[in-house]
């Protein structure tokens, strides 16, 4: 201001009254000058009042555009969390029984963990990489943002491109929690009138953080919050993701590529781009370096470390699809999609992890073995030309990339030659070849449901192969090449060697398979496989297939002749023709035997036993359609039945997770139960919503199992029959077993119960059974039923051995006690002729031990032939 005031007093108008004697003079030199005096001073001063408010004006309005954009930007802004009521979406993990993770379910895969948890150095490595000065400003670091800018103009400029980050931990902290409330692509934006919006909000949101929290607090939100690739949120998850580590158990080399992954998660990311991530992480290592964060030879160490990342683990898929896919569907169900994705439960299911392998590979060697038989539908393609077939060839040696065919795996080969006599095939898999011999694709003939596979077996590979086929192979030893016996020739087999590169022929199945496993104690579904493969098709066969159950539905029709008309073992039925006429639909409906012949008198335990359809139809006219229909629903099939006699043989569909739930109901003496197949759920801070854990489980805790035994004791079930109905039915599915139709079923070397079922159509087939603590059902047919399976097809040649494949391991080192009533029922055991009903004498050849309610025993003996009744010859008096 002083150097303005001489130069106005020096051009003062000459005329200009002198100062007065005692003006302060000096203080116009260093203030201000003088007003002038005279007109122009007149218009002066008002002028320097009016700037003075202009002035103040518009401080006053900057002051209030700034309240009022503060007030417009901060609206809608989450509130600052507490940290101990922080609570962001968090995945929900889904545990076998015995505490195998099996799935995951998330919009934003983060685990939450106490900042405690995490290890310094990967704080330190973070704040280095991040915000050198976060511990010194106050949520925003201008000169840091200055600094980032210019660098990053100077890389524009240069050409050398790249992007300097300018925003502190805190900023990114906000913008995180922009993001859970706007959602990612608002909370993101980076252009326009937009991005500078967010930046606002994030900055405002930035102080509140730094005013309501401390430094460590921020870096907790920020350590569980910050995306790190890969669905991952947080470090905890990261550290699972990249490493399959906890996040305490990382290395300083690991620990300096997670804290590399902020800026540009997919440009680093170990898995897409391993040398970009290993420079970024030695841009951090070095940053650690300077900031005296760790030494030189702590530096040098991590920098050389061989880092070796995993795939990200997809256990949904890889464990038990099926049945995760139903718990997921229960819990959608019954507690919303949003408690699903973002509440972070831990839901326990029943699957025992062991038997749930055991069920996926039984079902898989089962479909197998059986679509094999079905015959074979033809190669992949066929390659007719020699430029086509180079394609082929060069395609596959890029896949395979130099590696060498391993055994037991499956390759898809192009047929290059056939022998003349068309006993082998030479087979090339990229640079490979091998032999493809007539023994390792006798099975192969062209499908045809009436032929009989043993009859129909191959002769002659060039039926079905030609060169320029693509077919699917499996490298195999010379003892491997037949899975099946009567696929064997020794013929063939003595023409091979025993060393060589051997296939055999393979092909996708078309037929589908379902199996359910109960544990009727605990009420646990233990296992259970929906179909051959998941990826490839998600309908459940065994929750959504309605199918035709055919006789392993007549336990059901017996099991109401037993309990309402008081029916016994020793019940004798006629086994005769019988003709049922239809006048609404002009049909007539003629049932057969599966032998086509008739046998007259036969007693109820042999038409069990030997699966007659004829005594099925007449228990099922005796108890009458209505009743019928009435008792399957009480018994726990929610399907509609037919109203004609076909419904005693299994014409009308059923679920088999609920027929396998009808046979757990025998199991348990005619006690019916729900099935859970969750067994407990935990909300994020551990709080159960849900339990129904067997007082028995040895993988509950004591608390859990005393408090569900508790509970159970308000959970009696329903008795819908009397135990002794039930138990006399069991003995009877005993006899299945141990002489019937279900005989293959000895081979699992335990005391089992059960029935096959076979449609007449031959679209399914069946086997339900049961030990004394587990129930199994197999079922295996085709989705839209194309055709029918091949003749002899049954349930006890298609279903059972997988049935019986599963029980061998579920119930391995298991005692399986043989079934007997308890001590407190009313039955009593009868040694019975089979031809007569009438007790057995001591000449009887074919007695059977059975079963009886008591008072209804036979009490007739039969009599023996060869003794000869002396009254006969007595002479009557004249």
């Amino acid at each position: 201001m002083a150097g303005q005031a001489l130069p106005m007093r020096d051009t003062s108008p000459p005329d200009s009254p002198p100062p007065e004697p005692d003006a302060p003079s000096r203080l116009v030199l260093v203030e201000s000058p003088p007003p002038p005096r005279g007109p122009a001073g007149r218009i002066l001063i008002p002028l320097a009042k009016v700037g003075a408010f202009l002035a103040l004006t518009a401080l006053t309005a900057a002051v209030g555009v700034a309240g009022f954009l503060y007030y417009r930007f901060s609206q809608g802004l989450p509130d600052i969390p507490k940290v101990s009521a922080y609570a962001p979406p968090v995945l929900t993990e889904v545990f076998t029984d015995d505490q195998v993770l099996a799935g995951e379910f998330y919009e934003e895969r983060r685990k939450v963990v106490p900042y405690e948890r995490i290890p310094k150095r990967l704080v330190q490595a973070f704040i280095a990489s991040e915000d050198a000065a976060f511990f010194d400003h106050y949520g925003l670091d201008p000169v840091g943002t200055a600094r980032a800018a210019f660098k990053t103009i100077l890389h524009k400029t240069s050409g050398t491109g790249g992007v300097q980050g300018g925003s502190t931990l805190t900023q990114q902290t906000a913008k995180a929690l922009l993001v859970s409330v706007e959602g990612f692509e608002k909370g993101t934006r980076r252009k326009g009138q937009e991005g500078l919006v967010r930046k606002i909000r994030e900055a405002i949101l930035a102080r509140r953080l730094e005013a309501a929290l401390t430094k460590e607090e921020i870096l907790y939100l920020y350590l569980n919050n910050v995306y790190l690739g890969h669905h991952a949120y947080g470090v905890q998850a990261a550290a699972e993701n990249y490493f399959r580590k906890d996040v305490r158990d990382l290395s300083l080399a690991e620990m300096a590529l997670i804290a590399g992954l902020p800026q540009a998660p997919s440009r680093y990311s170990p898995f897409m781009n391993p040398k970009a991530a290993s420079e970024r992480r030695g841009y951090v290592l070095r940053r650690m370096g300077e900031e005296g964060m760790i030494s030189r030879e702590e530096h040098d160490a991590a920098s050389h470390e061989q880092i070796r990342v995993y795939p990200v683990e997809d256990v949904f898929h890889e464990f038990a699809p099926y049945f995760v896919e139903q718990v997921r569907k229960d819990v959608v169900n019954r507690y919303g999609n949003p408690a699903l994705l973002t509440g972070g439960l831990k839901v326990f299911t029943t699957m025992d992890s062991e038997r749930q392998r055991a069920a996926q590979d039984a079902m898989l060697s089962g479909l197998l073995a059986v679509d094999k038989r079905q015959g074979f539908r033809g190669p992949l393609m066929s390659l007719d030309s020699p430029e086509q077939r180079r394609a082929f060839l060069a395609r596959s040696t890029a896949v395979l990339g130099g590696a060498p065919l391993v055994d037991a795996t499956y390759y898809v080969g192009l047929v290059a030659a056939v022998n003349a006599d068309g006993t082998s095939a030479t087979v090339q898999v990229g640079p490979h070849q091998g032999q493809l011999p007539l023994l390792g694709m006798r099975w192969a003939r062209k499908v045809n449901p009436e032929a009989y596979y043993p009859g129909a077996m191959l002769t002659s590979l060039k039926r079905v192969l030609k060169p320029g086929d693509v077919v699917v192979v499996r490298t195999v030893k010379k003892k491997e090449l037949y899975d099946d016996r009567e696929q064997y020739d020794r013929k063939l087999a003595d023409q091979l060697s025993e060393d060589g590169l051997y296939f055999r022929l393979e092909q996708e199945p078309e037929l589908q398979g379902a199996l359910v496993s109960i544990d009727p104690w605990r009420q646990y579904l233990v296992a259970m496989v929906g179909g051959y493969d998941f990826d490839a098709n998600e309908y459940n066969r065994a929750f959504q297939a309605c199918r035709q159950p055919g006789s392993s539905f007549k336990p059901v029709v017996y099991s109401a002749a037993i309990e309402q008309l008081g029916w016994t073992e020793a019940q004798t039925i006629v086994d005769s023709p019988i003709v049922e006429n239809d006048p609404e639909h002009q049909v007539r409906w003629k049932p057969e035997n599966y032998t086509e012949d008739f046998h007259g008198d036969v007693l109820l335990r042999t038409a069990v036993i030997n699966s007659m359809n004829i005594p099925a139809v007449k228990t099922f006219v005796a108890v009458g359609i209505e009743p019928m229909a009435a008792w399957a629903k009480k018994l726990g099939l929610s399907t509609a039945m037919n109203r004609d006699f076909s419904a005693a043989l299994g014409s009308s569909c059923v679920y088999p997770w609920e027929l396998a739930q009808v046979y757990a109901t025998f199991a348990r003496l005619g006690n019916r139960r729900p099935t859970y197949f969750i067994r407990r759920i935990e909300d994020r801070y551990g709080r159960t919503l849900e339990d129904h854990t067997a007082y028995d489980d040895p993988w509950a805790s004591l608390t859990d199992r005393i408090a569900a035994g508790y509970a159970r004791l308000y959970e009696p079930g329903e008795q819908v029959m009397a135990p002794e109905t039930a138990y006399i039915l069991t003995d009877l599915l005993r006899g299945v077993v141990r002489e019937g139709t279900g005989a293959p079923a000895q081979r699992l070397g335990k005391p089992a119960a059960g029935k096959t079922g076979t449609t007449n159509d031959s679209f399914d087939a069946w086997f339900v059974g049961f030990t004394h603590d587990l129930v199994g059902l197999a079922w295996v047919g085709y989705d839209l039923n194309p055709h029918p399976l091949s003749r002899y097809e049954t349930g006890g040649r298609a279903a059972l051995p997988i049935w019986v494949s599963y029980m061998q391991r579920a119930v391995e080192g298991r005692p399986e006690p043989e079934f007997s009533p308890p001590e407190e029922l009313e039955l009593e055991k009868k040694t019975v002729d089979t031809r007569t009903g009438k007790l057995a004498s001591s000449a009887s050849k074919t007695a059977a031990v059975m079963w009886f309610k008591k008072g209804t025993a036979p009490e007739e003996v039969t009599q023996d032939k060869k003794v000869v009744d002396p009254n006969q010859f007595m002479q009557v008096p004249n």
